[in-house]
């Protein structure tokens, strides 16, 4: 698939910039880790499974990652693209599991993205470039911070993964530093908006 016509169905079916933050968050991530574990030449594949995650979530929450099978047709997604979108709303919304390690880390780090970036706006720098595990972990312990971001979901990820939950966060935070000014400026661009 090319990125063009996956951005090109992520705008479609997502107008709220904080969708369009997520997506290009989540898909600098995925690209991030699968360099970091040895699949860089599958890392656009990694992204934009990633970008497309949550295609159908904006405009179908009640059918969130039910809809989605029928939106990645439009833009003739294999089965395995669909399987790897899907499989990150096990246990919340399908009984589609996450299988291979892709799939896993895209289970693990959506939440946590959000967690991440939560905290990131409430820092001085608003960046995830002077954060710190410590700090994460105390926004991670206060339920009310950020509430959207379930932590069991977050622990389930780490656990699937045979990770603690420490280095989930440290890779996690690594990543998001690692592709934060490219999300940001691609952000702007897309809404016109600041990150």
């Amino acid at each position: 698939m090319d990125r063009t016509v996956a951005l090109s169905l992520l705008q479609k079916y997502n107008q709220e910039p904080f969708h369009i933050l997520h997506a290009l968050t989540v898909e600098g991530v995925m690209k991030w880790y699968a360099c970091e574990l040895g699949y860089g030449g599958d890392a656009d594949w990694w992204g934009l499974v990633g970008l497309l995650h949550d295609v159908d979530f904006e405009k179908y929450p009640e059918e969130h990652c039910k809809k989605a099978p029928a939106l990645l047709a439009e833009v003739d997604a294999s089965p395995g693209f669909v399987h790897a979108v899907c499989c990150h709303g096990y246990g919340i919304c399908v009984d589609i599991e996450p299988e291979h390690l892709m799939e896993k880390i895209l289970f693990a780090a959506d939440e946590l993205t959000g967690l991440i970036g939560a905290a990131a706006k409430m820092r001085p720098s608003q960046s995830t470039q002077d954060m710190e595990v410590k700090s994460l972990k105390k926004k991670f312990k206060d339920k009310k911070f950020a509430a959207g971001c379930s932590r069991d979901i977050i622990t389930q990820g780490a656990q699937r993964l045979g990770w603690d939950l420490t280095e989930l966060m440290e890779k996690t935070i690594l990543a998001m530093r690692a592709c934060e000014d490219d999300v940001r400026k691609e952000y702007t661009a897309l809404t016109g908006a600041e990150a």
